[in-house]
């Protein structure tokens, strides 16, 4: 008798990353009772204890790791299968996940979205933000089928197919309240050291996580996402580098000030990228959208920066 089930993986891999049963269960939809009854039928059927609990916050014992360990692997394989099963079965997916890297809006794909429910047959659409290595990572697992707009080169080892869409440039900023903003003069490591540095967090889960222009015990404030960086960077709560587009339209409105600094940050290139060997009707249709000559300006025009800002 197999003693243990997909379900019971998907549910531990799910405890470990959220850090909790409660927020386990969020993720997967899942009242709060199904997941302890999982975990405990699934301990005792092992004989093991999976976990070591400490009020509402788990870790997972030694027993725990090994089993999650050579889980996901069954986890991935199955998810492997499945899709394939699907894709034979019909031209058209299931469904179709799109990543998108938080320094554009989804707004921009708002014209594409509408006309591919217009064409496609049954597949549902959903679309995910990442940061930084989090969107590479993303197309890796599979919670993703297609990037637009992910930054940088990718994680080598391929498995994956890249094609640039455009570069965005970098402006140092600041409000015209912070202190920085006052100095006469291009600003050194020596001068930023002494303030407080807005960073957008990586949202990878596996991968080497980026840091992105933090010097060495740098006091940061770090954030979910490009919005809530611009907008807390106009508000005076720190510094750093904005994407020239939004971080130019800012300083138009006298929101910011563009500083020079002796180090600037260079510009960057953003993919458009899809696993090697997909080929469903819904993806291919997504390719030929995304490589029209106007997208990448497009998405330049939905950047962060053009919501209301609170009250400071």
């Amino acid at each position: 008798m197999l003693r243990l089930s997909l379900e019971a993986l998907q549910i531990v891999d799910a405890i470990d990353r959220r850090g909790s049963f409660s927020s386990a269960g969020k993720e997967l939809h899942k009242v709060p009772s199904t997941i302890s009854y999982t975990v405990a039928k699934l301990e005792d059927d092992l004989g093991v204890q999976v976990f070591q609990r400490n009020g509402p916050k788990v870790v997972l014992t030694a027993a725990g790791q090994e089993l999650l360990k050579e889980g996901r692997y069954l986890l991935k394989a199955a998810q492997d299968l499945e899709h394939r099963v699907r894709r034979v079965a019909s031209g058209w997916e299931t469904e179709l996940a799109i990543g998108l890297d938080s320094v554009f809006s989804a707004l921009a794909l708002t014209g594409d979205i509408a006309a591919f429910y217009a064409v496609a047959q049954q597949t549902r659409l959903r679309l995910v933000q990442e940061t930084l290595s989090g969107t590479w990572e993303a197309l890796l697992e599979r919670r993703v089928d297609l990037l637009v707009g992910a930054a940088g080169d990718g994680p080598p080892g391929g498995g994956y197919i890249a094609q640039p869409l455009g570069m965005l440039d970098f402006v140092f900023a600041v409000a015209p309240t912070h202190a920085l903003a006052a100095i006469d003069r291009p600003l050194t490591r020596g001068d930023l050291q002494h303030h407080r540095a807005v960073v957008v967090a990586d949202s990878a889960r596996q991968l080497a996580p980026r840091t992105v222009g933090l010097l060495l015990g740098q006091d940061a404030l770090t954030v979910p996402s490009m919005q809530v960086k611009f907008d807390y960077q106009v508000l005076g709560l720190g510094f750093g580098f904005l994407p020239g587009p939004c971080a130019r339209a800012a300083i138009a409105r006298g929101l910011l000030l563009e500083k020079a600094v002796e180090e600037p940050k260079p510009a960057e290139t953003f993919y458009l990228a899809w696993r090697v060997g997909e080929d469903g009707a819904a993806l291919r249709w997504w390719m030929a959208r995304m490589r029209e000559p106007e997208l990448f300006a497009r998405l330049t025009q939905y950047m962060p920066g053009t919501s209301p800002l609170p009250a400071a």
